[in-house]
């Protein structure tokens, strides 16, 4: 099964970056699953460990709603992808192997060692980037696209009126 937690909280967190950036004081959980295409009980599930570590500010009640607790500068990848994941591995060795060769009887600590050394990476990876750092290059990738958009119109027009 392939967990979609983090990749659903990343965008939740950009998106309330975004808000906060364009001076939206708030989003509600129905707002964000609605921009999401997500069920709202999910996104609120997702909201729960992500006000626990302090990294959004929630509100009960009719007016309430969810903002960043800090800076989006302050907050990395890896802050986001901790606070959903805990301390879960990105994989699990398989358990119950009949110790009958020396594959078998030692496969198990081999992996494990592999999935710290993966984890490591992902995290240190994750620890480089900051969620203003990923707005951003969601942003310049927009205006490349809106770029890219406008030229190709502009170029089929082109060729219209030449014919």
């Amino acid at each position: 099964m392939i967990d979609i937690r983090f990749p659903t909280a990343l965008q939740m967190m950009l998106s309330l970056a975004l808000a906060q950036q364009e001076s939206v004081s708030q989003l509600s959980s129905s707002q964000l699953a609605q921009s999401l295409g997500a069920n709202p009980s999910f996104v609120r599930k997702l909201l729960v460990p992500l006000v626990r570590d302090e990294l959004v500010h929630s509100m009960m009640g009719k007016n309430g709603g969810v903002r960043l607790a800090k800076a989006p500068d302050q907050i990395t990848l890896r802050d986001i992808y901790r606070s959903i994941v805990m301390d879960k591995k990105i994989w699990v060795p398989r358990t119950g192997i009949p110790h009958r060769c020396l594959v078998s009887s030692n496969v198990r600590g081999y992996f494990e060692e592999l999935i710290d050394d993966a984890e490591e990476a992902v995290l240190s990876m994750l620890e480089r980037h900051t969620l203003l750092q990923a707005l951003k290059e969601l942003q310049n990738r927009a205006s490349v696209t809106k770029s890219a958009t406008k030229t190709r119109a502009k170029t089929t027009r082109s060729r219209s009126s030449r014919s």
